[in-house]
């Protein structure tokens, strides 16, 4: 009889990755890697922090409270080891337009609705729906939200004597052009030396902390030669020595229906950019999170931030990534994060006053750059019209009219080519239905060989059906759940009717990792649509080899492996 599976329990599924790290005999010796990888998280989060809320319409010392209570709630109770969570550069055009329009009560008020959406969604198990997000989407409003932020900079970046910049994308351009004759030279030489200093510290000493050193060394120039910049402590009196009181956001039924569309958009945009920063985190080191686990972390965060003064709280890529690089053993690292920021705060808040507004912006022009994902932009355009059509549909509507509509549009657009594809993907095959019978000597048929089907160095995955944005993570999870470490791994796409950017991307992620342990991969059976995709993501020799069955595939692995025993077997000889 065969085994069920059994469903996992309720308090299983949402306990905290906290309680699994503890549980497996949590030491000094983590304690101490926590403790580095946390402090290397704050020197990197401290100025990002202070830029994020500027760029947002807000006073530097919310991205502050952001991070540290935000950040504290995240990593304490999510489903995340490394997740590093604060407020993110994709939030700015949201949290700004909504300040614009609802004061700092209706942005307090819209976090706290979007964090009881963030908990209503978890509890409820919705999570794993974010997962059917099309690549395309992801990556044209990632970087349509990087050309918003880079554009809401400039007047920064220029010392422009602007006073009611549109919030729009264009009126702002039309308004930045018209007051370029007020241009402040030594604001402007402030942001190219902090770009060029995080520039050259990144190219040449990659593991420091760029965005401080950039700061803190264009804050003494500034102050030493009495530079006639605006800093955080002209244009905001400073930032307070300690975190406020909390204290409930003005409540009113009219101002909750008023905000809602932007607690709404919070909410969704929270969705997206936690998992995905969780999926990041997942691809460099190896472990699973619960999605729906993280999201309720994210739902109380959101809650308990604008308690302090905060504002929407997201897991970040940047932060994230930098913590696991940084040796991180779990969610400890993120927690002594937010220490370790209070204590900054506490001890070096009036040295903040002197960071020049420029150099802030230059810090998120930095970030746009970044944020815009270059590459597998110019894949995607290149991969099929359908997934460029979505990208620019996503990019071009995030940029010009608005976030949410961009990422509905090309869902909807994603969807509907699917469809189209599925209705192409069709066909009808002549012939008898059920194989003929042939002699043992047909077609040089050869004898049977056991090892074939008992070869612990080669690895055989058959994907069968359509390989699209609804199946990416599912395969992704059964590809990675394959425990062995072979030499060698054979992908077979016989039976892959189409593969679409999601799907390429996901096996992309699988590729990526084993080659890292030493494996080979070899793909079988790809039609020439489907090889045509996993070569423009990047899947090509000799990275990965290429074969028209899976029987020569086969060959070629065992012939690969019996070349590198026959290399080391001499090595062995006395």
């Amino acid at each position: 009889m065969a085994a069920r599976s059994v469903e996992p329990r309720f308090l299983e599924l949402f306990t905290p990755k906290l309680v699994t790290v503890l549980r497996e005999r949590y030491g000094p010796a983590d304690l101490r890697a926590d403790a580095i990888s946390g402090l290397t998280v704050a020197i990197v989060a401290l100025p990002l922090s202070m830029a994020i809320a500027i760029g947002s319409g807000v006073t530097p010392d919310r991205g502050l409270f952001t991070s540290i209570i935000g950040g504290f709630v995240v990593s304490a109770l999510g489903g995340s080891r490394f997740q590093i969570a604060g407020p993110a550069g994709a939030f700015i055009v949201l949290v700004s337009s909504t300040v614009t329009a609802h004061g700092l009560d209706g942005l307090l008020l819209a976090t706290m609705i979007s964090g009881l959406i963030l908990l209503a969604i978890g509890l409820l198990r919705l999570g794993t729906f974010i997962k059917y997000i099309p690549y395309p989407v992801t990556v044209g409003f990632t970087s349509g939200i990087a050309v918003i932020i880079f554009a809401s900079q400039i007047k920064e970046l220029l010392g422009l004597d602007l006073e009611n910049e549109p919030g729009p994308f264009l009126p702002k351009l039309r308004a930045i052009v018209d007051a370029l004759p007020t241009m402040n030279v030594y604001a402007a030489l402030v942001a190219v030396l902090t770009i060029g200093i995080i520039v050259l510290v990144r190219r040449y000493r990659p593991h420091w902390p760029a965005y401080i050193i950039a700061a803190a060394v264009v804050a003494v120039a500034a102050a030493l030669f009495g530079l006639p910049v605006q800093t955080i402590g002209t244009r905001f009196g400073g930032i307070p020595h300690s975190l406020p009181a909390p204290q409930l956001p003005s409540l009113s039924p009219e101002k909750i229906v008023e905000v809602l569309p932007s607690a709404l958009s919070f909410a969704l945009l929270g969705c997206i950019e936690s998992l995905l920063s969780a999926v990041v985190a997942d691809s460099m080191s190896g472990r699973r999170h619960r999605s729906n686990c993280e999201l309720v972390a994210q739902g109380l965060a959101n809650v308990a931030s604008p308690l302090f003064g905060g504002f929407c709280v997201t897991g970040n890529i940047a932060r994230t990534a930098t913590n696991v690089r940084s040796g991180a053993r779990g969610p400890v690292s993120g927690m002594l994060h937010s220490v370790f920021l209070l204590i900054f705060m506490l001890v070096a808040a009036p040295l903040a006053s002197y960071i020049p507004l420029a150099a802030l912006a230059g810090v998120l022009a930095v970030v746009s750059w970044n944020m815009a994902e270059k590459h597998e932009f110019a894949s995607l355009i290149r991969a099929s019209a359908g997934d460029a059509a979505v990208l620019l549909t996503t990019f071009v509507l995030v940029v010009f009219r608005d976030l949410t509509e961009g990422i509905l549009v090309g869902f909807a657009i994603a969807a509907l080519l699917f469809l189209h594809r599925m209705a192409s993907a069709v066909a009808v095959e002549h012939g008898p239905v059920v194989e003929l019978d042939k002699p043992d000597t047909a077609n040089g048929r050869k004898p049977y060989d056991s090892g074939l089907a008992t070869d612990p160095d080669i690895v055989v995955c058959r994907i069968s059906g359509a390989f699209f944005f609804g199946a990416a993570a599912s395969v992704g999870a059964a590809l990675d759940r394959i425990g062995e470490h072979p030499s060698a791994y054979i992908i077979d796409f016989t039976t892959v009717p189409f593969l679409d950017s999601s799907g390429a991307a996901t096996l992309e992620g699988f590729v990526r990792k084993a080659t890292r342990r030493g494996a080979t991969i070899h793909i079988s059976g790809a039609s020439r649509s489907v090889r045509r995709v996993l070569l423009t993501h990047g899947m090509r020799p000799p990275r990965v080899r290429f074969r028209r069955t899976l029987a020569e595939a086969l060959e070629e692995a065992r012939k690969a492996r019996y070349k590198e025993e026959a290399a080391i077997a001499p090595a062995a000889v006395v």
